[in-house]
């Protein structure tokens, strides 16, 4: 799967009180919208992770975004 990251993206994920909280620009908004649909109509992937080391802000926790049937 081939992801694209709009330039000036920034998405943070945090955890707190039993909630996930995806902060993003607009940017990232748009990039995250273009990942769902990559793996919406992926057949080859059924997941993606994301986290600090890979496109997330620092301080993010690991998001992992998984395709069911």
């Amino acid at each position: 799967m081939k992801f694209y990251w709009v330039d000036g993206s920034t998405v943070s994920v945090r955890a707190e009180n039993g909630e996930v909280v995806i902060s993003a620009n607009r940017e990232g908004l748009l990039s995250l919208a273009n990942h769902f649909l990559t793996l919406s109509e992926s057949s080859t992937g059924d997941h993606f992770h994301l986290d600090e080391y890979n496109s997330l802000e620092d301080g993010s926790v690991e998001l992992i975004v998984e395709k069911t049937e």
